[in-house]
Order: structure tokens, then C-alpha cells, then sequence
């Protein structure tokens, strides 16, 4: 049991019962619900008595148990800005009754659109019928982004439009005073995200780019493995690609991805995952080693950028990053290979959304050692958890994505783009 938790034993000993939340409990080939585990004079409804369900299955293998206090839990109330399918999928994971390493709640308090009759279909088809999962609150409804920023109820702006209007929504927000948690690509330009994170930071409120891998538990895991246990040695190069297949040319000129002015292209969209895990590989310490040289090109059609490559070079030791992305080709469930001296790394899953690893060392027979990580829904609640766990605790950025990483990501999409053609009607390079 981790350090500073209860459990149902301790409450036998006078603990209340009301402080006790166990996020989840996973029991192999067990169908007996949760709650059945519980003796009924136990009364920790709804949380689940993890000490009683060992008791009573002392052979039931148990994976991550992860214990809480449900009072300790910081508590977010979101304004959600936009009601596209990015909202769709974060509003959705938040309203999950819990997921692993749950470290925060979360309270969608209003939604803003361009409508309210959009508004109010968002709410019907994603909130509604999530809602008694954890929270028995309304959300309002605005017909404005607005009267999102202004609504003295909300704690956090999570801004889900498009690229281009990532900063003008930023600027907004934070004017009112409020947190913002703004989705990827940040903004179009680093000139434009270092306006943005000089507001954030005159006006003293919490700002965070909504890069969500970087949060994921298996994310954590595979950077412990490369430069704490060096599992296999030096790293040298890390190949990651992120592909879609879709027609540009038959997409609507109104398309967020075909629409210049909304910075349409793969690698604003689903390249700056492909460099995210290049970064997250090849460097230890988050932003803080030596800063890649880039080298890039890229195929447009029409205009529209369709596929980029670029390699990282890292002069002072050698490393290599070998990264892609595109809009022609779908991306097999490899989409990562990270290469040391005693073995390799692959990475399994969505580029934005990995599931699984295997670490395969060059002197070991065999297919390796397989990672896998539970993930309900699809991941959005870890970086919603770190925003709220951030705001509790008074910060103003977060460690693992930092204002300055977040530039340093935008200044080198712009290095790619300088290289390989791609232009956008607001460059100014």
C-alpha cells in the first residue's frame, strides 16, 4: 500500500469510512461486481474495499492497486470552449466514473459553441448520460466562448478549436482571469505561442499545452526504463511516424484540414505527436539538453502540406530522431522504435494514444518483454488531473510540458515547415 493511505483494516481501527476512495481495482477472471466484495456493514459506497477483496481471493492476481484519500482529491470545474469531436473526447474521459492513478475530479461547469442548439446537442449526445458517473451538476450552455471566460464558476478553459484560433481563444480566456488548457498544435507559429505564455505569465494564471501522451502512465514508464534503468544502454535514434489516409483534395475548402488559415496539414495535427516522442526519447531531461538541429522536407499538394520528414541531430552525442507524418498512408500498430546499444523498443498503439511496449535486448532470446497499460476511454483525464492537480497547488505551468517546452516544440514545427514549404497566409517567415 502506497505511503499516507488507509485502507479497510485501518478503518476497523477508527478511520473513518467517509475518507476512504480506492480509484479501481482490476481482478483477473473474477466477475463478481466491486461492490459485491464489500461486506453490507461496511458502508464506503461508492468506493471499493480493496483489502476485503484480497481477503476473499487471497489468489486473484491484482494489477496497480492505487489507493487515495476521496477528500484529498483536488476538484476542477471545466468551461469547455468548442464542441468538436477533440471536446467530445476529453469531455467524455473526464465524466468516466474513474481511471487509473485518478488524482483529481472534475466538474464540466459550462459549454460554449457557436450555438445553443449545438451547445445543447453536445450536451445531450457526450455529457448527459455520462453524468451520474460522478457529478449531478448541469452545465450550462452559452451560445459564446465568451460567456465561458466570464462565468465566475469555472476554474479552467479547455480550448478545443482549431489551430488558428488556439490564440486569439488563449488571449481571451486569460484576460478573464481564468486557467486555460489549450489543445495541440498550441498555436500556429512560436511567435505566436510566445505571446500567448507571456500573457499567462503576466497575468499570473495557469496555462498548459493539452499534450496528453506526454501524461500517459506507459509514457512515464518507458522514460524510467531508457534513463533510469538504461534497459537498453545508449540511446542512439528513435524512428516514430503518425499516418492517416484521407483525400485532401476531396476534403471541403472550408475543411480545418485543407483550409490554409486553420493550419491545415498533417504535421500541426498529428506530426507534433510523431516529434513528441522523438523528444521524449532521445532527451533525459525535458527541455533542458541540447536543442536539436532539424532537417525536414515535406510533399504538398495543392498547397497543403500531405508529408513531412525531418531528422532531430543531436551534434554532442550523436542521437538521431527519424520522424514522419502524413495524411496519405494509415500508420500500422507499430509506430515507434526507439534504438539503443543493448537492444530496442517498440511502441504499439495510436501514435497520440499508445497502449502497450515491448523492451527486446540484444543478448536475450526470445520476442522480448511485453508492457501493457490498463486505459478506460482514452487517456484525456491524465493531463486534466495534472492541470488540476497544478491549480491546487498554486503553480502556473506544469513540469512535464512546460511554457518554454511548448515554444520550443512550435519554434521547431516552424524550422520544418521554413524547410519543406509548407506556408500559412499568417507567416511572417
Amino acid at each position: 500500500m502506497a505511503r499516507g493511505t488507509t485502507s479497510p483494516i485501518d478503518d476497523c481501527l477508527g478511520v473513518s469510512k467517509k475518507y476512504i476512495y480506492i480509484q479501481r481495482l482490476m481482478i483477473d477472471r473474477i466477475s463478481t461486481s466491486y461492490k459485491s466484495l464489500v461486506p453490507p456493514s461496511i458502508d464506503i459506497s461508492p468506493a471499493i474495499a480493496l483489502d476485503f477483496a484480497i481477503l476473499k481471493y487471497p489468489r486473484a492476481k491484482f494489477h496497480s492497486q492505487t489507493y487515495t484519500m476521496a477528500q484529498e482529491l483536488p476538484t476542477v470545474r471545466w468551461g469547455i470552449v468548442a464542441t468538436g469531436m477533440i471536446s467530445n473526447w476529453f469531455v467524455s474521459d473526464l465524466l468516466l466514473p474513474s481511471w487509473p492513478n485518478k488524482r483529481a475530479n472534475h466538474i464540466i461547469q459550462s459549454i460554449g459553441s457557436s450555438s445553443i442548439a449545438k451547445g445543447q446537442k453536445f450536451y445531450d449526445e457526450y455529457v448527459h448520460p455520462n453524468l451520474s458517473n460522478n457529478s449531478s451538476i448541469t452545465p450550462k450552455i452559452y451560445a459564446s466562448y465568451a460567456e465561458v471566460y466570464n462565468d465566475p464558476d469555472v476554474d479552467v478553459v479547455y480550448i478545443g478549436t482549431p489551430h488558428s484560433f488556439h490564440k486569439q481563444n488563449c488571449i481571451d480566456a486569460i484576460n478573464a482571469g481564468k486557467h486555460v488548457l489549450c489543445e495541440k498544435a498550441f498555436t500556429l507559429t512560436q511567435a505566436d505561442a510566445k505571446e500567448v505564455t507571456a500573457l499567462a505569465r503576466e497575468k499570473g494564471v495557469f496555462l498548459m499545452e493539452a499534450m496528453w501522451t506526454r501524461f500517459y502512465p506507459l509514457v512515464k514508464e518507458l522514460r524510467r526504463l531508457l534513463y533510469e534503468e538504461k534497459v537498453i544502454g545508449q540511446v542512439w535514434r528513435t524512428f516514430a511516424d503518425f499516418g492517416l489516409s484521407y483525400d485532401v483534395a476531396s476534403l471541403p475548402d472550408s475543411s480545418r484540414l485543407k483550409d490554409l488559415s486553420m493550419g491545415a496539414g498533417s504535421l500541426l495535427d498529428i506530426g507534433i505527436y510523431s516529434l513528441t516522442w522523438g523528444l521524449l526519447t532521445l532527451e533525459e531531461n525535458v527541455g533542458k539538453g541540447e536543442h536539436p538541429k532539424v532537417l525536414a522536407a515535406q510533399t504538398l499538394q495543392g498547397g497543403v502540406e500531405t508529408l513531412s520528414s525531418w531528422i532531430l541531430s543531436y551534434p554532442s552525442t550523436g542521437k538521431h530522431g527519424i520522424l514522419t507524418s502524413t495524411t496519405n498512408v494509415r500508420t500500422e500498430k507499430t509506430f515507434a522504435r526507439v534504438e539503443g546499444s543493448k537492444g530496442f523498443i517498440t511502441v504499439q498503439g495510436p501514435t497520440s494514444s499508445p497502449e502497450s511496449f515491448i523492451v527486446k535486448l540484444h543478448d536475450e532470446e526470445g520476442e522480448g518483454k511485453l508492457y501493457e497499460f490498463e486505459k478506460p476511454g482514452r487517456g484525456f483525464y491524465w493531463e486534466a488531473d495534472a492541470v488540476a492537480v497544478d491549480v491546487a497547488n498554486g503553480r502556473k505551468e506544469n513540469e512535464t510540458i512546460p511554457l518554454a517546452e511548448t515554444e520550443r516544440v512550435m519554434g521547431i514545427l516552424d524550422e520544418i515547415r521554413k524547410q519543406g514549404g509548407a506556408r500559412f497566409p499568417s507567416d511572417t517567415f
